[in-house]
């Protein structure tokens, strides 16, 4: 199996790809559901708008998973997602689990962010694989890739 990816390169590949699903998202959906603003009550358009990240990132990242084992973020950081057991792309299943423990807690308020926040915490202690709830949960490990 290749080297395990460090965890800054996990990190800025999340961040691109937040970048990459959200800016995009935010454009098209901001007319619709309204901007954040702490002076109105816009609780319906925020949290319709908070569904439609959840979805969107969740297929983004299944999709990506499932077919190449790396999103654009991943592919930019030259780092990867592998079944722990042989490094294969995660196809079927493991991707899609992968992708839903990471990004469907989100939608359970506050206790889906704590869950989240120990989700991606959680590779900083794990040993000797790095990995994350979500990664435990599907059963994959982050590598370089070639």
């Amino acid at each position: 199996m290749p080297p395990l990816a460090s965890r800054g390169r996990r990190l800025v590949a999340r961040i691109i790809d937040w970048l990459i699903v959200g800016i995009p998202l935010t454009l098209i959906t901001a007319p619709f559901f309204g901007t954040f603003n702490w002076d109105t009550d816009n609780t319906g358009g925020q949290w319709g708008q908070g569904l439609l990240y959840v979805l969107v990132y969740l297929v983004y990242e299944g999709l990506m998973l499932t077919s190449r084992g790396q999103t654009l973020g991943k592919m930019a950081m030259k780092i990867r997602v592998g079944m722990l057991e042989n490094g294969a792309v995660p196809a079927g299943s493991p991707g899609w689990t992968r992708a839903a423990v990471y990004s469907l807690p989100n939608l359970v308020p506050c206790i889906g962010t704590l869950f989240w926040l120990v989700n991606v915490l959680y590779c900083t202690w794990d040993k000797p694989y790095q990995q994350c709830v979500h990664d435990k949960a599907a059963k994959t490990v982050v590598v370089a890739s070639t």
